[in-house]
């Protein structure tokens, strides 16, 4: 596989944390046009209107089990182990995402949300074991 094709799903990862950051920050520009004053946030009270504290919570969990994925692809590509199943597999677990994502910030239908959460969790979790596996029964040079 080429770097590209590797890391362009991690790519498509990042962006989607940078366009729900944009969101947050167009959101959090309304609320305080439309009444929410600084002293009714500063200390990260929930005081923000619910558009808000989605994007907000959703921006946060971007920086949560993501992170495990980055790592992940990271070393898959040091460790020339990132093959056409990882790719697959790292799509389908960018693709949770943002479908969580979009669940999060629009209708917040929890047990949707919740079911592409889980399916992410399990695609990683895969990825996960099926890298430690290769790792660990790679001959000894």
């Amino acid at each position: 596989m080429s770097v590209q094709m590797i890391l362009l799903p991690l790519f498509v990862q990042v962006l989607l944390t940078i366009a729900i950051g944009i969101l947050l920050a167009m959101r959090r520009r309304r609320a305080f046009a439309t009444g929410t004053r600084y002293n009714d946030i500063a200390l990260r009270e929930a005081n923000w209107p619910k558009d808000a504290l989605q994007a907000g919570y959703c921006y946060q969990n971007q920086f949560e089990f993501p992170v495990l994925f980055y790592v992940l692809t990271i070393l898959a590509l040091i460790t020339k182990q990132a093959d056409l199943i990882f790719v697959v597999m790292a799509w389908i677990f960018v693709i949770t995402r943002i479908l969580q994502a979009y669940v999060h910030v629009t209708n917040n239908v929890v047990p949707l949300r919740g079911l592409y959460f889980g399916i992410g969790v399990l695609v990683l979790t895969v990825m996960w074991i099926i890298y430690i596996v290769r790792i660990l029964t790679l001959p000894w040079v």
